[in-house]
């Protein structure tokens, strides 16, 4: 029976490989804003997110000691963000992690509780297809110990056995769930007693996939990976690469794509063909001085926040790099709205006080590019817009067709063996278009041919028969 079972996750896994980049790419915002006392009130969130241009949303539920179930006092706020963003069509992936490292489950009893729970999460809430599991394990603000006696990388192995034993937990109640695991901070130290015990995701992903190795497992922990790609302060753009570093940015996607090649490759495991997720980029921006009074706190030095218009075109820029990366599912913007500690993150589009940055409108413009197909120019990229055609009433001027290009595309119309209209649309917009002159009697034939303008592939060629 265990045989049986194994092998039917295994189906299950390698089954729903999602498409990653490319205009079906999630781009939304790691945003607990929108859990809120009451729906209506989830529900401004969540239009805010609609009106930044965002479709998806990552909401967070931190798990305690002794905790099997999700506690009743979580149960409103959770519930009525998913809700909201269900009746919004806005995409819900949930990150279920130790509330802090004083919490690190690292018994397995603690971990088959912490696996219960976030079964529990699972359960309750089936309108909900994704799940990340732990939240930057390599730092010692969410996970200790990082370091045994001997100077020995005890969290990897530790998260190895969480992970799995969750993967499990979610899988026996929700087995078409997508499971993440990693996400991983960007940086670390990899030195023992230095202050602040962290691990580089170099080190991290290497140590995990040699503890999955070692475990003798013949089932997946994960179906795709999260990652954290900040820089290392936000006057730096998101194209800095560190082909020299343990570090790892949004520049280093094949680095990061051969480390967990490297970790899991030839094992069960999908490594350099896991699809990876971006849940958490933020570039924080200056804080005018009329909006001053809804902050508070002190701007740590190192931060290094950018006027707003940087902050948009580094917005845009790291969709359009994105876009391109194959095997990554999309990127969370961290978050769509500043939070007012400026010890904490003044990185939305939004500020404190709920109204919209100037970099609003240009990341709303970057994310429709995105999902137009628009955004950037990828090499080996190859696009084919879906077409739909709908035919007017005939009358005295000719025949109107309205034609909706899922993309950005250049189109030929024709009528028959005749008439012929040729142009440009912009994606997922409607365009009107007029057959001239009088219409005979009779069954008719329209055939559009349609090409992606950017990224182009081979024509989507669609007929509409009618008869006039």
């Amino acid at each position: 029976m265990r045989s049986l079972v194994a092998a039917t996750l295994l189906f299950l896994v390698f089954a729903r490989a999602a498409a990653a980049g490319g205009p079906n790419m999630m781009v939304g915002a790691a945003e607990d804003l929108v859990k809120q006392p009451t729906e209506a009130a989830a529900k401004v969130q969540v239009d805010k997110l609609k009106l930044a241009g965002l479709d998806t949303v990552r909401v967070t539920q931190t798990w305690k000691t002794g905790e099997t179930k999700v506690p009743a006092s979580a149960l409103a706020p959770l519930t009525n963000a998913i809700d909201a963003a269900q009746f919004s069509g806005v995409r819900v992936i949930v990150s279920v992690y130790p509330f802090g490292s004083s919490v690190t489950p690292l018994t397995p009893e603690a971990q088959a509780d912490f696996a219960a729970f976030a079964a529990d999460v699972a359960t309750r809430f089936p309108v909900v297809h994704d799940f990340i599991v732990g939240n930057e394990p390599n730092l010692n603000r969410f996970w200790l110990p990082q370091f045994g006696p001997n100077g020995e990388d005890v969290a990897a192995p530790a998260y190895e056995q969480l992970l799995a034993t969750t993967y499990d937990a979610i899988k026996s109640v929700r087995p078409h769930a997508t499971v993440y695991g990693g996400a991983l901070a960007p940086r670390g130290v990899d030195k023992p007693n230095t202050g602040r015990d962290t691990h580089s995701p170099t080190a991290f992903i290497a140590d995990l996939g040699a503890a999955y190795r070692a475990s003798g497992r013949m089932l997946p922990i994960m179906d795709a990976f999260a990652f954290h790609p900040y820089p290392e302060s936000s006057s730096i753009g998101p194209d800095f690469p560190h082909p020299s570093s343990t570090a790892l940015g949004l520049a280093d996607y094949d680095k990061l794509v051969g480390l967990l090649g490297a970790a899991f490759d030839g094992t069960v495991q999908r490594g350099s063909q896991l699809p990876i997720l971006y849940d958490e980029f933020g570039i924080e921006s200056q804080i005018p001085a009329s909006k001053a009074s809804f902050y508070t706190g002190t701007e740590p030095a190192t931060t290094k926040p950018v006027d707003e218009a940087t902050q948009a075109r580094m917005y845009e820029q790291a969709m359009g790099m994105v876009f391109c990366q194959k095997t990554v599912l999309g990127l969370l913007l961290f978050h769509a709205q500043d939070e007012p500690e400026l010890a904490g993150w003044q990185s939305g589009v939004y500020y404190a006080d709920g109204t919209p940055k100037t970099s609003l409108q240009p990341v709303r413009g970057a994310a429709f590019a995105v999902h137009r197909g628009a955004i950037a120019q990828c090499p080996g990229l190859q696009l084919t817009p879906k077409v739909t055609l709908a035919r007017g009433k005939t009358t005295k001027a000719g025949l109107p067709v309205t034609m909706t290009c899922s993309l950005d595309c250049a189109y030929v119309l024709q009528l028959d063996a005749g008439g012929t209209l040729k142009g440009t649309a912009t994606g997922a917009t409607p365009k009107k278009l007029l057959f001239h002159g009088h219409i005979r009697s009779g069954r008719h034939v329209i055939t559009a041919t349609a090409t992606a303008t950017t990224n182009a592939g081979p024509p989507r060629v669609v007929r509409l028969a009618f008869t006039a």
